[in-house]
Order: C-alpha cells, then structure tokens, then sequence
C-alpha cells in the first residue's frame, strides 16, 4: 500500500487521502490480509512498515517533496516482485514505474482534478486499475475499473442523539468549500457558526473569513484531531457544506452524519450519492435554499441519519469491495467472490 508523503498515516489533524489510506490498511490487516505500508517513517500502523521517508512534507520543511517523493516510489517499485499487486494512493507519479514491472498496480484516484493530469492517466489505462471514489468523479474519457466509496469506522464516530443549537463547518478554509457562504446563512438564520480547518488560502481567508469572526456568533477553532474532532462533528445543529466546486467526495460529510448530524450541501460534485435529500440532510442549489432547508432540519431523524451511513458508508463495506476487486486482479477475472486470504498486498 503506498500512501502519500504530504502528511503522516494516520493524519494527525488534515490529511484526507492518508487518512483513507490508513482506513483501509487497518481494515486490510484485520481481515487476514498480509499489508505492508509504504509511508512517512513516523507513520502508526498494525501493518509492516516500510519507510526510507523521514517526515511528511507539509509538517518538516526539511523534506523536499519532489525528491523525498520519487525515493518515497523508487523504493516500492524496488521491491514490487515482492508482491502480488501493489495498491496506489498517492496520485499519478507511480504510474511512471508501472512499466518496469510486472505486478499488477492500483490507483485509487482521489480526485480527478482537470484534464492536465489526464497525460498521466490516459496511457496507463490498459496497464492500471482505476478506482474513481464517486461516480461523479469519473473522467469520461478514461477506463476504470471500479467506483468504491470511501468508508469509515463508525465506533470511532459516536451518535449524538441531540446535537445542538449551533451550526458547524468542517473543512479547508478556500473559497472552493463555501465557507463566505456557510457565514452568509448562518447570520441569515441568525446562529452561531464553528468553522474547523487548515487555513489552504490565507488571503481568502484574511479577505472573506476573518472581518466575520467575532468569537461569539462566528468562532474559528482552526484544524482539531482526535476527540475535539469527533465533538465538533456530532455537537451540531446542522452541517453547512456550501461548496463551490465538483466535490470528488467528502469525507467529513459522511463522519458528521454518522454521529447524526444533518448535512446541507450544494448539489453539486459527488453530494447526490453521499446524502440522500430529505433523509440524511438536504441538498440545495443557491445560499436562500440553504436557509429554507435549515427550517427543515427538525423534520429529520437522527437516528435514522446514523443509521443509514451505517448501511452504505462501513469501512467493512469499502474494504470489501476493494478485496473483491484485488481477487478479481489477481485471477484474471472480472468479478469473484472475497477469498480467505490474500498472499500479500503492498
């Protein structure tokens, strides 16, 4: 399994993609499967690790992220007949390795960004399995293998029956994830608003967040981990997700609403799939929509919110799925049951 370098796996706080690596590493390893984690040296995990990366780039400037990167790749592919297939979550520069060896390669695509990456993808098509993470991520153009959900642990997201009277917003500060727009409707609708998240763009941020935060209806709590992050997910009236862009996911959307928070997003990107309108939370297509579905919160169940990311959104199901297709690499086949055991993944 090969996890970026830009954070540790796990996250301390952000760090999306190393985070659904370590997801499904861990739930791998609790299945039978023999996993080593190619990752940072400071990395945690119960499978093997295997690391020449000294720290995550965005945490020790020290580390240069083209050069550690490529050692990061060099070193798997180094090792790749080793394994029965190697698993990619760290975005098309492996690709470039694919070539020189014979094991079978995955690449989970964590976004499909624009069609500049496309160079990178398109002539690898025959050669990698693509896995899209939303159905609405998928680039037309390419082939792939499957479209998996990410999942998660729903013990470590406890349900808060009650929630309460303040609305939450939980992800990078950037003007692609609305959050001018969640500070609109929340002094629309006249509630206090927490806002949780690395500060990615710091001049939208000195421009559009800072002049509204007064520490009493607007308050930044800026990136949590652990149990501060769990709290702030459950401990919400609603969750406010007014994006701007084509959402390839979300996965802070799918933790608020496994502790029963209600989320309202634009319908954009992959949201159709993640929330099912007037069940888990609304979508909604302009900020005044937003307002209206903020009225209709007390109409959902919190319960039933839960409940139903239980059925679709498991870590169980996402690593499934994902045996399910490594058994269907491996074979030769297209679709097979699970096996009791994989040899070894990398």
């Amino acid at each position: 399994m090969i996890a970026p370098i830009a954070w540790r796996t796990p996250p301390r706080h952000y760090g999306p993609w190393e985070l659904v690596t370590s997801l499904l590493t861990e739930a791998l390893v609790s299945r039978g499967v023999d996993v080593t984690l190619f990752a940072t040296k400071d990395s945690v995990t119960a499978a093997k690790l295997d690391a020449v990366v000294p720290a995550a780039y965005c945490e020790d400037p020290a580390i240069d992220a083209k050069v550690w990167e490529a050692r990061h790749l060099a070193h798997v592919f180094e090792q790749a007949r080793e394994f029965d297939l190697i698993h990619n979550q760290a975005d098309f520069p492996a690709h470039a390795f694919s070539g020189l060896v014979n094991t079978p390669l995955v690449t989970t695509i964590h976004g499909f960004s624009s069609d500049r990456i496309l160079p990178m993808y398109k002539p690898f098509e025959n050669r990698i399995h693509f896995v899209a993470i939303s159905n609405a991520d998928r680039h037309p153009d390419l082939r792939y293998a499957a479209t998996i959900h990410h999942g998660i642990p729903m013990d470590d997201f406890p349900f808060d029956p009650v929630g309460a009277e303040d609305l939450l917003f939980f992800g990078r500060i950037h003007p692609d994830k609305g959050v001018r727009e969640a500070i609109e409707v929340a002094r629309q609708v006249k509630r206090r608003l927490h806002l949780y998240g690395i500060i990615q763009d710091e001049d939208y941020f000195r421009r559009e967040v800072v002049p509204w935060v007064d520490g009493e209806k607007i308050i930044y709590h800026g990136p949590v981990g652990g149990e501060a992050r769990v709290n702030a997910l459950g401990r919400a009236y609603a969750m406010l997700h007014l994006i701007n862009f084509d959402e390839p996911f979300g996965l802070s959307v799918i933790e608020a609403m496994a502790c029963g928070t209600p989320v309202i997003a634009m319908n954009r990107g992959s949201m159709p799939e993640l929330i099912e309108h007037g069940v888990t939370g609304f979508l909604v297509h302009d900020l005044e929509d937003a307002g209206h579905a903020l009225a209709q919160v007390t109409s959902l169940d919190r319960n039933r919110i839960r409940h139903r990311i239980a059925q679709r959104f498991s870590i169980d199901r996402m690593a499934s799925e994902y045996i399910d297709l490594y058994e269907a690499i491996i074979s030769g086949r297209t679709a097979t049951p699970m096996s009791e055991h994989l040899a070894a993944i990398s």
